[in-house]
């Protein structure tokens, strides 16, 4: 006891900082390049070191999201709704951690994080509910002239590459929330090259994942340099669709183009932002876009009964 009571009255400790890691098939691998970068605040003061996820890590990303399709697209919709809502569970224990972490990161009031942090929670909730409904909007019967059913389900496009919103660009995790949460409401996986300058909301998402009912491989959350992480999600052939929220603030306006370019080779379904970032405002109600962006409809031909 007297020893305790010594270290009590001893100078102040050396923290413990945290170590993040990348979040790959439910797992917390170490950036293939063993290599880590300074995160900064807005302010430019030293907050973390994050891996640098390399174009290995993505590629292995990929692999894990592909192996998780099948059972994720597999799953019911109700079913997915409840995966759902569990995150954002998990996320309202733990909005105190995230609120600090995105003022910190967009030099935010501590009131205006919190609303974002919980603008993101609702988000979830909402995509959540929607799981077991968007079908109704994106399929149905269709009228055809003969004696035969027509009818109309949409299906997940597989695998997803997410360009992440960055900071300053609508927050780097509303915004995240708000590309990943439909993605995979629609039976998606996705991988997700997270805000280069903000990726620690990013990270701490993948430790709420990891213990929620998400299953292994559904999201997988890379960080690094944009510039290098975005190209393989681009040209990777086993990435059915991409998603470049982020993609103009990383480089410019020709970004997105490049991007889609590189992407036309393998036929990847794309959804591109709007050329004017400074317009986009993800604390906005959310629509149905992001839930049809990433959806293909199966048409069935059935002959009626007599």
């Amino acid at each position: 006891m007297s020893d305790v009571i010594a270290r009590l009255d001893a100078p102040a400790r050396i923290q413990v900082s945290k170590t993040y890691k990348l979040y790959v098939g439910g797992k917390f691998p170490r950036s293939e390049s063993g290599r880590v970068y300074e995160v900064t605040d807005s302010k430019g003061q030293w907050l973390a070191n994050a891996p640098l996820g390399t174009r290995k890590d993505t590629r292995d990303a990929v692999l894990a999201a592909r192996a998780a399709v099948k059972g994720w697209a597999g799953t019911t919709a109700y079913n997915r709704g409840q995966v759902l809502y569990r995150v954002a569970e998990m996320l309202q224990g733990r909005r105190e951690q995230f609120t600090a972490e995105v003022a910190t990161a967009e030099g935010l009031s501590a009131k205006k994080a919190a609303a974002l942090v919980d603008a993101a929670i609702d988000r979830w909730v909402w995509y959540a509910g929607w799981t077991d409904k968007v079908a109704q909007i994106a399929g149905g019967a269709n009228p055809v002239a003969g004696p035969y059913f027509n009818l109309s389900t949409p299906e997940p496009t597989g695998v997803v590459g997410v360009v992440a919103p960055q900071r300053g660009t609508g927050f780097s995790f509303l915004g995240l929330v708000s590309v990943i949460a439909p993605a995979i409401a629609t039976g998606n996986t996705v991988v997700v090259a997270a805000a280069a300058d903000a990726p620690l909301p990013a990270l701490s998402l993948g430790e709420v994942l990891a213990t929620s009912d998400v299953p292994g491989g559904v999201v997988n959350i890379i960080s690094g340099r944009t510039a290098d992480l975005a190209p393989t999600l681009a040209s990777h052939q086993d990435i059915n669709a991409l998603d470049l929220a982020g993609a103009i603030a990383v480089e410019g306006p020709g970004a997105a183009a490049a991007l889609e370019a590189s992407a036309a080779d393998t036929l990847k379904r794309v959804l591109r932002p709007a050329e004017d970032q400074s317009a986009l405002d993800w604390t906005d109600a959310p629509g149905t876009e992001r839930l049809l962006s990433f959806l293909e409809t199966k048409t069935v031909w059935h002959p009626m009964g007599i």
